[in-house]
């Protein structure tokens, strides 16, 4: 089974919400919740691709934290290598260009939403 490398940012701003990403219509798993990220291009290290995904994906820049896990889940047709990160934003403001939507949730609320299997590791280490 491929094996899919994937870095994900969990990003807080300073009410201590935490930036959570609606996967899209278009995208595998819609409807579901994740942080967001995106696959590590060959040769690339793991904050770097960070740094690039944000960029692309959100259209802000970021400084990547503190580790926070690295897990494995498999998916019927592929395995997922989640590695999650917090990370702030340092300059622009998050806009959704490939998720449906993105709201900043209360960490005491993320566990209402509907996650992808991947990102839960995390979820449960945030929700400690």
């Amino acid at each position: 089974m491929k094996q899919v490398d994937v870095v994900g940012a969990v990003l807080i701003n300073g009410r201590d919400e935490v930036l959570c990403a609606l996967r899209s219509m278009e995208m595998s798993l819609p409807g579901y919740w994740e942080f967001p990220g995106g696959k590590i291009e060959q040769g690339e290290d793991q904050k770097t691709a960070l740094i690039r995904e944000i960029k692309e994906e959100l259209l802000c820049d970021i400084e990547v934290g503190e580790f926070i896990t690295d897990n494995v889940h498999e998916y019927p047709n592929i395995k997922v290598r989640l590695i999650t990160y917090k990370a702030k934003i340092i300059s622009g403001e998050p806009i959704a260009t490939e998720h449906e939507k993105l709201a900043w949730i209360q960490f005491n609320n993320l566990r209402d939403l509907r996650w992808a299997p991947a990102d839960i590791p995390t979820l449960d280490i945030l929700c400690r």
